[in-house]
């Protein structure tokens, strides 16, 4: 007996899988754990072949896919932090040397099973007769777990065979008017238990982080100098503290129902800070969080802002160093050896005064050819000498870039370690990290191979996006919102309308950079001279184009930039 033998026929080719986790799930919890996510990536992949209202995004890693707007919309918020948790765990057990609990992996196995009710419930033709997970059903004794490196050449064979299978046999018929007709008959997830959610989604991000949610002092530490106005008598418990190696607090967490905004539990964070403070002579950082969102308040610094998780132990004592070892920017001085024009030094200045008006953005608008990459070291050294940055990324959307910004850097920076991340496996030494924007967003959603490192949020200090392409705006708009380092935007482009805005994705009003250098100006100081329109009939001129001549990466291209859903099917018919 199984509590997945609901699962109908026309399913049988991906039902084995959660049956699997299921016996594993006690006695295997890491190997589970893994199977969990393995059954959650082979339903997730069933829905977008199956259902045409879910078109597939350019990065189809399991992340991606769970993350498109249309996926969201189909499976609502509750639904969806539930998959996003199986993901996060099972990425956990593979990736990071954490353990997981037998209580974990149970969990996201019941969580599972609620998925893929919803999935059977949607699509079926026929109401399936569903039973509520039963844990009596688990095996408590069955094999034995798997090691980190079985489960990585587990995790490697599965996306090998997912690359070569077409499209499973068993299709449904009809299955949109299928779709359409149940969704309104069934009724919305719901969590049944918000402080174990909480709890597991907690624990799981602080693994991610390198700490361990079981160790010495870590959850439910008590502190004696709370307020009595908020009713505590002097006494209350911290959900958790992160502890550095002197013994001194780096951070305390506030954890709330699933339910709840976590921006409540804000000044009770603040207490928490301010008692460890008296205790223990040192202020830690503040988190607020329920599982699903997350805050980060230095108050010593800057206002609370999102967070997609924690800081490591090495990254919370540099920020709390920082403190005191940061440096005023208004009279340091600029490397004339990287640059040396005056608009250069003006571009620098203003980034400068950005960051000390506690702004953590900012946005060059530069024309081509007026040295942004130069500007771009020369802020990298200027902040590095003055201790506000440690470890930099380096972004961009092509190889190419990324090979020419890092050879160039090299030379303007020879004194700090740097590595391409699409060619080389970086080591503890690495000052500038150089990636594409797929090979990090790869990384961070855990969907890289074994060579590559996790990054956690608090990683890198300075994040530099060369040259801010449209692909930023839907594909990779994710590492936006992931790192937390300060950010500064590059480019001669910048965008204004709707929903590709470079402007407010640095936060910065409409038409309104950082600073701006553009080409009429630079014609004008001399520094370039006017562009020259030379008429050459090509071959595109003369004979047209047709989409079927054109390169898989052609056609994807003009697919996001023209393709009209109303016209589309006909075009292709004549071969236009």
């Amino acid at each position: 007996m199984s509590s997945f033998s609901f699962i109908p026929p026309q399913w049988s080719a991906i039902a084995d899988t959660p049956r699997e986790a299921e016996l594993h799930a006690f006695t295997a919890p890491l190997y589970s754990a893994m199977l969990c996510r393995k059954s959650l990536e082979e339903w997730v992949r069933w829905m977008y072949e199956h259902d045409e209202d879910l078109k597939l995004p350019y990065d189809t890693s399991l992340s991606s896919l769970i993350h498109d707007q249309g996926f969201k919309d189909l499976v609502l918020a509750v639904q969806f932090n539930h998959i996003n948790l199986i993901r996060k765990l099972g990425n956990t057990a593979i990736h990071t040397n954490a353990k997981v609990k037998h209580q974990e992996s149970l969990y996201i196995l019941q969580l599972l099973h609620g998925f893929i009710s919803y999935v059977t419930l949607l699509y079926s033709p026929d109401k399936p007769d569903i039973h509520t997970f039963d844990e009596r059903l688990v095996p408590k004794e069955y094999g034995k777990d798997k090691s980190k490196e079985e489960l990585i050449r587990l995790e490697k064979a599965f996306h090998e065979q997912q690359d070569k299978l077409e499209k499973l046999e068993a299709e449904l018929a009809g299955v949109k008017a299928i779709k359409d007709h149940n969704i309104g008959f069934i009724p919305p997830a719901v969590d049944h238990n918000e402080d174990l959610t909480r709890k597991i989604y907690i624990d799981t991000l602080l693994r991610e982080s390198g700490w361990d949610p079981y160790g010495l002092n870590v959850a439910e530490y008590p502190v004696h100098h709370m307020p009595q106005a908020l009713g505590y008598n002097g006494e209350g418990w911290v959900d958790y503290v992160l502890w550095g190696d002197n013994g001194k607090p780096l951070a305390v967490v506030e954890a709330k129902r699933t339910s709840r905004d976590p921006r409540v539990g804000q000044h009770q964070a603040k207490c928490y800070a301010d008692s460890l403070e008296i205790e223990c002579g040192q202020r830690p950082v503040i988190f607020y969080t329920n599982g699903y969102k997350s805050w980060i308040w230095d108050d010593k610094n800057y206002a609370p802002r999102p967070v997609w998780g924690f800081y490591t132990k090495d990254e919370l004592q540099l920020l709390i160093q920082r403190r005191t070892s940061r440096k005023p920017l208004a009279d340091r001085t600029i490397n004339n050896d990287i640059t040396d024009r005056y608009y250069q030094h003006e571009a620098i200045r203003k980034v400068a005064e950005a960051l000390e008006s506690n702004n953590r953005e900012a946005l060059l608008v530069m024309a081509t050819g007026t040295g942004k990459t130069r500007v771009a070291a020369s802020i990298i050294d200027f902040l590095s000498k003055a201790n506000w940055v440690k470890r930099v990324l380096f972004l961009a959307d092509r190889n190419a870039l990324i090979h020419q910004a890092k050879t160039n850097l090299n030379d303007y920076l020879p004194n700090l370690p740097a590595v391409d991340l699409t060619k080389e496996k970086e080591d503890e030494s690495s000052r500038i990290v150089f990636s594409t924007y797929q090979t990090m967003i790869n990384v961070i959603d855990g969907e890289a191979d074994g060579d590559n490192r996790f990054y956690g949020v608090g990683h890198f200090d300075l994040i530099v996006f060369d040259e801010i392409h449209r692909s930023v705006y839907n594909r990779y708009k994710h590492i936006f919102e992931y790192f937390d380092g300060l950010r500064l935007g590059l480019t001669a482009t910048p965008k204004s309308e709707g929903d590709r805005d470079t402007y407010a994705l640095f936060s910065l009003e409409p038409n309104n950079p950082t600073y701006a250098y553009e080409l009429e100006q630079a014609v004008n100081d001399g520094f370039l001279v006017p562009p020259k329109a030379i008429e050459v009939p090509t071959k595109f001129q003369r004979q047209g184009i047709k989409y079927a001549e054109l390169s898989d990466e052609e056609k994807l291209k003009y697919e996001e930039e023209f393709r009209d859903p109303l016209t589309w099917e006909v075009s292709l018919s004549q071969g236009i």
